[in-house]
């Protein structure tokens, strides 16, 4: 499933990943090269499936572990109220 933010989420590129500002409540989050990999490919529209493959395909990384990757970081965003 596609990736969305919420309309008081802000984002940045760094050279170290993407920084995300929640601006309701000040909060930011950075996301590693690899947690910007997973947001970037489920923001253009791509589904965990994808993201799984753009990580193993990127990084070495085996795949039931970039599945788990990919799982947290998506549950960590919606539960955080960033992400729908």
């Amino acid at each position: 499933m596609a990736l969305r933010f919420g309309a008081g989420v802000s984002t940045a590129d760094t050279d170290y990943g993407t920084v995300l500002l929640d601006e309701r409540s000040g909060e930011y989050w950075e996301l590693n090269p690899t947690g910007s990999l997973v947001v970037r490919t489920l923001m253009a529209g791509g589904d965990e499936a994808d993201a799984v493959a753009a990580l193993t395909g990127e990084f070495e990384i085996e795949p039931a572990q970039a599945r788990h990757d990919v799982e947290a970081l998506v549950r960590q965003l919606r539960t955080s109220g960033l992400a729908a």
